[in-house]
């Protein structure tokens, strides 16, 4: 008896390993980072031409999520049950609810991160598109829009029931101001077999003229939540602000917003009602890494706090981890004069859109 079964098993088992190899192997060549200070060019026929100094600017910024986190929504890297958006219907929706709220506020300056161009996990809607169609339709307005990808991932064969798959997602920044010398910089990211769950990350800086005769500098960010070492972060924080820093010495005024992953103010999460949990997204971000002449600006109201982030182990029910996670830092020739959260109750994503309120001095 045991001999027909070996002649059974034992090729079955071949094949496996082969296939577990054959897989490895495809992950490993597939693999490569994308360029450092890649240039990007601007889309769009938007014509404003300068910002104005000593006016009310507004920016705003959202991580959308790749359109799946609706509230019914909980994603599987998180300890949830789902890789997928529930359908390409309800990916639309997701994207144009979080844009339309954001469009309510009037911004001059609107940056985005996690955004699927195309992904199995987002049914390859194309959300860049997207975004951009949205946002003429709503306005009847022209954009200049700069796109960068963040990271392009290979065929992700978990979980099984429902494979996360390839996905290219980038970051977007749109206005209505002319664009020039845009740039994509290649964050720090984990190393050995660890980058292969930390993916690609990057911030794009983005030139706009004033009327004085200096550039705003406009900074979006998605820096590094899944990481094995602490020191991945501080290294992705100390490059943002070198670059910050250089662009304020030649008297640029400078703007950066985006989803930080790093908690906003220490024990940002009590303010809820909640301990620090000890991820790697909640510890505190490190202002003592910003140089001279920058500041970290949370966007919160001590008052009455609104998250900017929940835990996505489950659906939301109000009773989620939440705590803020995103954030805008600005050079001291830039005058905050407020900073909060557009309260979405996390109705089209696992974020929610923050806002500031500036002038240039």
């Amino acid at each position: 008896m045991a001999k027909p079964f070996l002649k059974v098993f034992i090729p079955i088992l071949a094949i496996f390993i082969a296939t577990i190899i054959t897989y490895i192997a495809y992950i490993l060549l597939s693999y490569s980072r994308i360029s450092d200070n890649l240039n990007l060019e601007a889309e769009g026929t938007a014509g404003k031409e300068k910002v104005s100094t000593g006016v009310q600017l507004r920016i705003t910024s959202a991580n959308l999520g790749f359109g799946a986190y609706s509230q019914d929504f909980s994603f599987f890297m998180d300890g949830g049950k789902y890789s997928w958006a529930f359908s390409k219907e309800e990916v639309v929706k997701n994207i144009t609810g979080s844009v339309d709220s954001i469009l309510s506020i009037n911004a001059d300056f609107m940056v985005f991160q996690e955004i699927d161009f195309c992904g199995t996990r987002s049914h390859h809607v194309n959300e860049y598109e997207l975004i951009s169609t949205r946002l003429k339709e709503k306005t009847g307005k022209d954009f200049n829009t700069v796109f960068a990808l963040n990271y392009d991932s290979a065929f992700l064969f978990w979980p099984l029931t429902q494979p996360h798959g390839a996905n290219k997602s980038g970051i977007l920044t749109a206005t209505e101001y002319k664009c020039f010398d845009s740039i994509r910089r290649s964050f720090p990211i984990e190393t050995g077999l660890s980058k292969f769950l930390d993916l690609d990350r990057c911030y794009v800086k983005t030139h706009i003229s004033t009327d004085k005769g200096k550039e705003l500098v406009l900074y979006n960010t998605h820096m590094s939540a899944y990481t094995t070492n602490a020191e991945t972060s501080t290294r992705q924080i100390e490059l943002l602000s070198k670059d910050m820093s250089e662009e304020y010495g030649k008297g640029n005024y400078v703007v950066c917003g985006g989803d930080l992953n790093r908690e906003v103010i220490e024990g940002m999460s009590t303010y809820f009602g909640f301990e620090p949990n000890g991820l790697n997204w909640t510890k505190t971000f490190p202002k003592d890494k910003l140089a001279a002449g920058l500041k970290l600006v949370p966007p919160v109201n001590l008052n009455h706090p609104v998250p900017t982030v929940r835990d996505t182990e489950k659906v939301w029910d109000g009773t989620n981890f939440v705590t803020v996670i995103d954030g805008f830092i600005v050079s001291d020739n830039v005058e905050v004069v407020s900073a909060d959260v557009i309260d979405n109750d996390f109705r089209f994503s696992d974020h929610n859109p923050i806002y500031m309120d500036f002038i240039l001095k």
